[in-house]
């Protein structure tokens, strides 16, 4: 009996210390921010404790669950989803009309791209670019799985099994699509180009990841956009090491087995990177793979922790975001 309330103890820790972290991360938007940044304090007064209590439990429901790392892709693919319906219904009732769905009052283009080349043509960060920066230093390239709202789109798209075979010419289209945006955004803001023909050039970029997404995404069973043609993505993977958090193979319980590559969406554990016994750079550290190694050798590392503190502390700081976004992001 002691052992099973030990057992069921430890297993609360997480997800108390989810709710907590997220409460601590909205109290001072709620109590700071002139104007209301969350929702329901913009139609009842007072109504944003409630939404941060209602968005708190969420937060430790996700983290109970993904514990288990059986659960861990199931749950993550849908919370994702959920996170990526709720921005873009904001951004359509913005878009009739219902100003206060909007961050700031004001429409801006809901583009991945836009986090790069919005600031390289405007002169100056916003929001959105901060709380990137922000993410991918508290817990590394986890935006690419837990935060990003086409990442959501692509994922889902992606829902077959991954075929045989690499990415082809993975890290040219990446590096090359990032020169142009970023010389792209450097040429628009030289030439002083207007800022509807800028629109227009985002949305067509846009557009295309979309197509992406829906027939080669789709195709593939891999998430094509975001390992080989999103802008931020490739920020994202280059940037990674400013964040201690990693995952390795170990190299004493690793069969070499493969079963990890026939479920990475991302790319990232083809045979050589099995064979060097780390996930490629393209890796979100999604954990989705973990249930598919039955020799459980797929692990978390953070600076000296143990495998499984480094994993729950991974899943503490990138839960409590993505439930501490979801309440914040509007456009």
């Amino acid at each position: 009996m002691m052992a099973l309330f030990r057992k069921q103890s430890s297993s609360l820790r997480l997800p108390a210390a989810v709710f907590l972290l997220v409460l601590f991360l909205l109290v001072p938007v709620q109590l700071k921010v002139e104007r209301p940044m969350l929702l329901l304090e913009r139609f009842v007064d007072g109504g944003g404790w409630f939404q941060m209590l209602l968005i708190a439990g969420y937060g430790a429901l996700v983290a109970h669950k993904m514990q288990n790392p059986k659960k861990v892709q199931t749950w993550r693919k849908y919370t994702w989803f959920a996170f990526s319906v709720l921005f873009f219904s904001q951004l359509v009732l913005g878009l009739l009309g219902f100003e206060k769905f909007l961050m700031t009052g004001k429409l801006h283009l809901p583009i991945p791209m836009m986090i790069v080349a919005g600031p390289i043509y405007r002169g100056h960060t916003s929001v959105m670019t901060i709380l990137f920066l922000s993410t991918v230093i508290l817990s590394g390239p986890a935006w690419c799985s837990h935060l990003c709202y086409f990442g959501a789109i692509d994922s889902l798209s992606s829902g077959r099994k991954p075929r045989p075979g690499p990415i082809r010419n993975k890290w040219a289209l990446k590096s090359t699509v990032l020169f142009l945006v970023v010389a792209g955004a450097l040429f628009m803001r030289w030439m002083e180009v207007s800022v509807i023909t800028a629109t227009w050039v985002a949305l067509g970029f846009g557009l295309t990841g979309l197509g992406i997404i829906l027939l080669v995404s789709r195709k593939q069973g891999r998430m094509v956009h975001c390992s080989a043609y999103c802008p931020v993505g490739t920020v994202v993977h280059l940037t990674r090491f400013v964040n201690p958090f990693r995952m390795y193979i170990d190299d004493h319980s690793c069969t070499n087995c493969m079963a990890c590559t026939r479920v990475c969406k991302y790319d990232a554990l083809r045979p050589s990177d099995v064979a060097a016994r780390k996930p490629g750079l393209t890796c979100t550290l999604c954990g989705d793979c973990l249930a598919s190694c039955h020799a459980g050798s797929l692990k978390y590392r953070f600076l000296k922790l143990s495998p499984a503190a480094s994993r729950n502390l991974f899943l503490l700081i990138t839960i409590s975001l993505h439930a501490a976004t979801m309440a914040l992001a509007r456009i």
